[in-house]
C-alpha cells in the first residue's frame, strides 16, 4: 500500500492508497517539532482504529514547510522500510515540467494539484485552492503549470484583521444572509465571503482574458464548497484533489523505473 503525505502551513494530510481506493484519510497539525517516533505513534494508532493493518510498503511526500519533510522521511525509512518519493526534488520526475522563469521554485503542493487536474479532467484549466494560502494554478493543454496567482487564505484574513483591529472580534467564516450586514459580525462575515467571491471572479476572468480563452475551474480545498454556495464559480470541487496527484505521481515514477 502507498503512504501518501501532504504538508501544509496548516496541517498535515495522511492518506493509504491500496492501488484502487483510499482506504482512510487523516489529518494532524503541522509542528516541525513532532519526530518520527510521534507520527508512527499517532498514526498506527488511528490505524488500527479504523481496522487497517500496517501493510505500507511505499511513501510519497508533498511539503510546503522544508523543516517537516527530515521526519517524515525517517519515519518512513523506520517503521515502513521504504524510502519516499518528495515532490520537488529531482529524482521525484512529473508528467510534464513547469513552464516558469528560470530559476523559480514551484510549491509542491501546487504541482502535485496540477498533475491530478490535468489527469481527471485534461487541460486548459484554472485550479484555485483554498489552502492557508488561496492559490490560482493554470494548467496548460499538456499538463504543465505556467504560473497563477497566490492570495491570502480566508482564515488567515480573518485572524490578520482580528489581531489588527483589537475593536474587532473573530470570527467564523460563513454565508451571511444579507449583504449589508447589520452588526459587526455580520459585516466581517459579508466582507470576507463576498470579498473572495469577487477575488474569484476577478482573477479568474482576469486568466481566462490573458489566455484569451474559456477555462474551466477545478476547485480544492476546505472551504471551497461553502464559496460555491454563493455563485457558481466551480466546474467542479474536488476534495482529494492533491492526495490523488500524489498518486499519480507515484505511479508515474515507478513506471519510469526510478523506484
Amino acid at each position: 500500500m502507498l503512504l501518501a503525505i501532504d504538508c501544509g502551513n496548516t496541517n498535515t494530510v495522511f492518506s493509504v492508497w491500496d492501488g484502487a481506493r483510499f482506504l482512510c484519510t487523516l489529518r494532524t497539525a503541522t509542528e516541525h517539532q513532532r519526530t518520527a517516533d510521534q507520527y508512527y505513534v499517532w498514526f498506527s494508532t488511528l490505524m488500527a482504529h479504523h481496522g487497517i493493518p500496517m501493510g505500507i510498503d511505499a511513501a510519497i511526500i508533498s511539503s510546503t514547510v522544508p523543516r517537516v519533510v527530515f521526519n517524515l522521511r525517517v519515519l518512513c525509512n523506520r517503521y515502513f522500510d521504504c524510502r519516499p518519493l518528495v515532490v520537488g526534488r529531482p529524482d521525484c520526475l512529473l508528467p510534464v515540467a513547469p513552464r516558469v522563469d528560470a530559476g523559480t521554485q514551484v510549491g509542491p503542493d501546487r504541482l502535485v494539484n496540477t498533475v491530478a487536474a490535468h489527469d481527471r479532467h485534461g487541460g486548459n484549466l484554472i485550479v484555485v485552492d483554498f489552502g492557508t494560502a488561496t492559490t490560482f494554478d493554470v494548467v496548460d493543454d499538456d499538463g504543465a503549470y505556467v504560473g497563477g496567482a497566490i492570495a491570502p487564505g480566508v482564515n488567515l484574513s480573518l485572524e490578520a484583521l482580528h489581531l489588527a483591529a483589537a475593536a474587532l472580534p473573530h470570527v467564523d467564516v460563513t454565508q451571511p444572509e444579507r449583504v449589508i450586514g447589520s452588526n459587526t459580525v455580520a459585516c466581517i462575515q459579508s466582507g470576507v465571503f463576498w470579498g473572495y467571491i469577487g477575488l474569484v471572479e476577478g482573477i479568474v476572468s482576469r486568466i481566462r482574458a490573458e489566455r484569451g480563452r474559456h477555462m474551466p475551474v477545478i476547485a480544492t480545498g476546505g472551504l471551497a464548497p461553502l464559496f460555491q454556495q454563493g455563485a457558481a464559480l466551480f466546474d467542479a470541487l474536488e476534495d482529494d484533489l492533491t492526495m490523488h496527484g500524489l498518486t499519480v505521481i507515484h505511479g508515474y515514477n515507478k513506471e519510469k523505473g526510478t523506484i
